[in-house]
Protein backbone atom coordinates (compact mmCIF):
# COMPACT_ATOMS: atom_id res chain seq x y z
CA UNK A 1 0.00 0.00 0.00
CA UNK A 2 1.13 3.61 -0.52
CA UNK A 3 3.46 4.82 2.20
CA UNK A 4 4.04 1.37 3.72
CA UNK A 5 7.56 1.02 5.15
CA UNK A 6 9.16 -2.37 5.77
CA UNK A 7 11.48 -2.07 8.78
CA UNK A 8 14.47 -4.31 9.44
CA UNK A 9 16.40 -4.10 12.71
CA UNK A 10 20.11 -4.94 12.37
CA UNK A 11 21.83 -6.13 15.54
CA UNK A 12 25.48 -6.94 16.26
CA UNK A 13 26.06 -8.50 19.67
CA UNK A 14 28.04 -10.90 21.80
CA UNK A 15 26.56 -14.32 22.50
CA UNK A 16 24.93 -12.92 25.63
CA UNK A 17 23.22 -10.08 23.77
CA UNK A 18 25.54 -7.19 24.61
CA UNK A 19 26.38 -4.40 22.19
CA UNK A 20 29.25 -2.90 24.19
CA UNK A 21 31.27 -3.28 27.36
CA UNK A 22 30.46 -1.34 30.52
CA UNK A 23 32.81 1.42 29.28
CA UNK A 24 31.01 1.66 25.94
CA UNK A 25 33.64 -0.12 23.83
CA UNK A 26 31.93 -1.78 20.86
CA UNK A 27 34.47 -1.71 18.02
CA UNK A 28 34.67 -4.38 17.04
CA UNK A 29 32.46 -7.09 18.54
CA UNK A 30 31.91 -8.83 15.21
CA UNK A 31 34.66 -9.71 12.74
CA UNK A 32 35.57 -8.16 9.40
CA UNK A 33 33.57 -10.72 7.40
CA UNK A 34 30.40 -9.85 9.31
CA UNK A 35 31.04 -6.15 8.80
CA UNK A 36 31.41 -6.77 5.07
CA UNK A 37 28.04 -8.55 5.16
CA UNK A 38 26.49 -5.50 6.86
CA UNK A 39 27.64 -3.27 4.00
CA UNK A 40 26.04 -5.67 1.53
CA UNK A 41 22.87 -5.61 3.66
CA UNK A 42 22.75 -1.80 3.70
CA UNK A 43 22.84 -1.74 -0.10
CA UNK A 44 19.39 -3.39 -0.16
CA UNK A 45 17.67 -0.56 1.73
CA UNK A 46 16.40 2.91 0.88
CA UNK A 47 17.22 4.43 4.27
CA UNK A 48 19.66 3.60 7.08
CA UNK A 49 18.30 4.96 10.38
CA UNK A 50 19.94 5.35 13.76
CA UNK A 51 19.51 7.26 17.01
CA UNK A 52 21.49 10.17 18.38
CA UNK A 53 23.04 7.96 21.07
CA UNK A 54 24.75 5.84 18.43
CA UNK A 55 25.92 8.92 16.52
CA UNK A 56 27.46 10.49 19.63
CA UNK A 57 29.06 7.22 20.76
CA UNK A 58 30.36 5.82 17.45
CA UNK A 59 30.26 8.70 14.93
CA UNK A 60 29.20 6.36 12.10
CA UNK A 61 29.00 7.21 8.40
CA UNK A 62 26.12 4.75 7.75
CA UNK A 63 27.14 4.30 4.13
CA UNK A 64 27.71 1.32 1.89
CA UNK A 65 31.41 0.75 1.44
CA UNK A 66 32.78 2.10 -1.88
CA UNK A 67 32.40 -0.55 -4.55
CA UNK A 68 29.19 -1.84 -2.97
CA UNK A 69 26.93 0.61 -4.81
CA UNK A 70 27.32 3.60 -7.08
CA UNK A 71 27.73 6.89 -5.24
CA UNK A 72 24.34 8.04 -6.50
CA UNK A 73 22.70 4.89 -5.13
CA UNK A 74 23.86 5.23 -1.52
CA UNK A 75 20.94 4.85 0.89
CA UNK A 76 19.56 7.91 2.61
CA UNK A 77 20.79 8.32 6.21
CA UNK A 78 18.38 9.35 8.96
CA UNK A 79 18.86 10.14 12.65
CA UNK A 80 16.30 10.46 15.43
CA UNK A 81 17.67 13.39 17.44
CA UNK A 82 14.99 14.99 19.59
CA UNK A 83 17.10 17.89 20.93
CA UNK A 84 19.44 18.37 17.93
CA UNK A 85 22.49 17.14 19.83
CA UNK A 86 24.28 15.93 16.70
CA UNK A 87 27.52 17.83 16.09
CA UNK A 88 28.00 19.75 12.83
CA UNK A 89 31.33 17.94 12.47
CA UNK A 90 29.79 14.45 12.56
CA UNK A 91 31.16 12.06 9.92
CA UNK A 92 27.58 11.55 8.78
CA UNK A 93 27.69 14.94 7.05
CA UNK A 94 30.93 14.14 5.22
CA UNK A 95 29.01 11.69 3.04
CA UNK A 96 26.27 14.04 1.86
CA UNK A 97 22.88 15.17 3.19
CA UNK A 98 21.27 13.38 6.13
CA UNK A 99 17.71 13.56 7.46
CA UNK A 100 17.46 14.61 11.10
CA UNK A 101 14.12 13.98 12.81
CA UNK A 102 13.83 16.30 15.80
CA UNK A 103 11.54 18.23 18.11
CA UNK A 104 13.80 21.17 18.96
CA UNK A 105 13.10 24.92 18.89
CA UNK A 106 16.82 25.80 18.83
CA UNK A 107 16.98 27.91 15.66
CA UNK A 108 20.71 28.59 15.89
CA UNK A 109 21.45 24.89 16.18
CA UNK A 110 19.12 24.12 13.29
CA UNK A 111 20.81 26.75 11.10
CA UNK A 112 24.29 25.35 11.84
CA UNK A 113 23.21 21.81 11.01
CA UNK A 114 21.40 22.87 7.84
CA UNK A 115 24.63 24.51 6.68
CA UNK A 116 26.35 21.12 7.02
CA UNK A 117 23.76 19.38 4.85
CA UNK A 118 21.20 18.28 7.42
CA UNK A 119 17.61 18.04 6.18
CA UNK A 120 15.70 18.86 9.34
CA UNK A 121 12.27 17.31 9.76
CA UNK A 122 10.30 18.24 12.85
CA UNK A 123 8.18 15.46 14.32
CA UNK A 124 6.14 15.19 17.48
CA UNK A 125 7.70 13.71 20.58
CA UNK A 126 6.20 10.59 22.08
CA UNK A 127 5.18 9.91 25.66
CA UNK A 128 8.81 8.99 26.40
CA UNK A 129 9.98 12.46 25.36
CA UNK A 130 11.81 11.23 22.26
CA UNK A 131 11.16 12.01 18.60
CA UNK A 132 8.30 9.82 17.42
CA UNK A 133 9.62 6.87 15.39
CA UNK A 134 6.24 6.11 13.86
CA UNK A 135 5.95 9.70 12.61
CA UNK A 136 9.46 9.51 11.15
CA UNK A 137 8.58 6.33 9.27
CA UNK A 138 5.38 7.92 7.98
CA UNK A 139 7.45 10.78 6.60
CA UNK A 140 9.85 8.37 4.90
CA UNK A 141 6.95 6.42 3.42
CA UNK A 142 5.35 9.58 2.07
CA UNK A 143 8.69 10.44 0.45
CA UNK A 144 8.63 7.15 -1.44
CA UNK A 145 10.95 5.10 0.75
CA UNK A 146 9.69 1.57 1.41
CA UNK A 147 12.64 -0.24 3.05
CA UNK A 148 14.32 1.07 6.21
CA UNK A 149 17.22 -0.54 8.06
CA UNK A 150 17.56 0.50 11.71
CA UNK A 151 21.04 0.25 13.24
CA UNK A 152 20.79 1.65 16.74
CA UNK A 153 21.31 1.22 20.44
CA UNK A 154 19.10 -0.48 22.98
CA UNK A 155 16.60 2.34 23.50
CA UNK A 156 15.63 2.85 19.86
CA UNK A 157 15.71 -0.90 19.18
CA UNK A 158 13.33 -1.51 22.08
CA UNK A 159 11.07 1.37 21.05
CA UNK A 160 10.74 -0.05 17.54
CA UNK A 161 9.87 -3.48 18.92
CA UNK A 162 7.37 -2.16 21.48
CA UNK A 163 5.59 -0.18 18.78
CA UNK A 164 5.28 -3.28 16.58
CA UNK A 165 7.21 -1.59 13.77
CA UNK A 166 9.88 -4.25 13.17
CA UNK A 167 9.18 -6.77 10.42
CA UNK A 168 12.59 -8.43 10.23
CA UNK A 169 15.71 -8.95 12.34
CA UNK A 170 19.23 -9.39 10.96
CA UNK A 171 21.26 -10.50 13.97
CA UNK A 172 25.05 -10.89 13.89
CA UNK A 173 26.46 -12.72 16.93
CA UNK A 174 30.11 -12.89 17.90
CA UNK A 175 31.50 -15.85 19.89
CA UNK A 176 32.32 -13.86 23.01
CA UNK A 177 30.73 -13.22 26.39
CA UNK A 178 30.72 -9.67 27.74
CA UNK A 179 28.74 -10.23 30.94
CA UNK A 180 26.04 -8.56 32.95
CA UNK A 181 27.75 -5.19 33.21
CA UNK A 182 27.76 -4.81 29.42
CA UNK A 183 25.25 -2.74 27.46
CA UNK A 184 22.13 -4.65 26.46
CA UNK A 185 20.96 -4.93 22.85
CA UNK A 186 17.45 -3.96 23.99
CA UNK A 187 16.32 -1.55 26.69
CA UNK A 188 13.43 -2.62 28.93
CA UNK A 189 10.28 -3.69 27.10
CA UNK A 190 8.08 -3.63 30.21
CA UNK A 191 6.69 -7.11 29.64
CA UNK A 192 4.57 -8.64 32.37
CA UNK A 193 4.08 -12.00 30.68
CA UNK A 194 5.56 -14.07 27.87
CA UNK A 195 2.41 -13.80 25.77
CA UNK A 196 3.20 -10.10 25.27
CA UNK A 197 6.73 -10.72 23.99
CA UNK A 198 7.39 -9.90 20.31
CA UNK A 199 7.51 -13.18 18.40
CA UNK A 200 9.80 -13.92 15.44
CA UNK A 201 10.42 -16.93 13.21
CA UNK A 202 14.00 -17.82 12.32
CA UNK A 203 14.38 -18.05 8.54
CA UNK A 204 18.11 -18.66 8.14
CA UNK A 205 21.38 -19.15 10.01
CA UNK A 206 24.79 -18.95 8.42
CA UNK A 207 28.38 -18.79 9.57
CA UNK A 208 30.27 -15.67 8.48
CA UNK A 209 33.91 -15.91 9.48
CA UNK A 210 33.87 -16.43 13.23
CA UNK A 211 30.35 -15.05 13.67
CA UNK A 212 26.77 -16.18 13.15
CA UNK A 213 24.25 -14.30 11.01
CA UNK A 214 20.65 -15.13 11.92
CA UNK A 215 17.63 -13.79 10.04
CA UNK A 216 14.15 -13.61 11.55
CA UNK A 217 10.71 -12.61 10.28
CA UNK A 218 8.03 -11.28 12.61
CA UNK A 219 5.28 -13.81 13.22
CA UNK A 220 2.18 -12.77 11.32
CA UNK A 221 4.07 -10.96 8.52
Amino acid sequence: MAGFVHVTLKLATSLDGKIATSTGQSQWITGSEARDAVHALRARYDVIMTGIGTVLADDPRLTVRPGGVKAADQPERAVLDTRLRILPGAKLFEEGPAIIFHGSDDEARAKALSAKGARLVRVETGADGHADLRAALRYLGSAGHSRVLIEAGGRLAASALKAGLVHRLEWFRAPMIIGGDGMDVFAALGLGNLASAPQFRRTSVRVIGRDLHESYEREGN
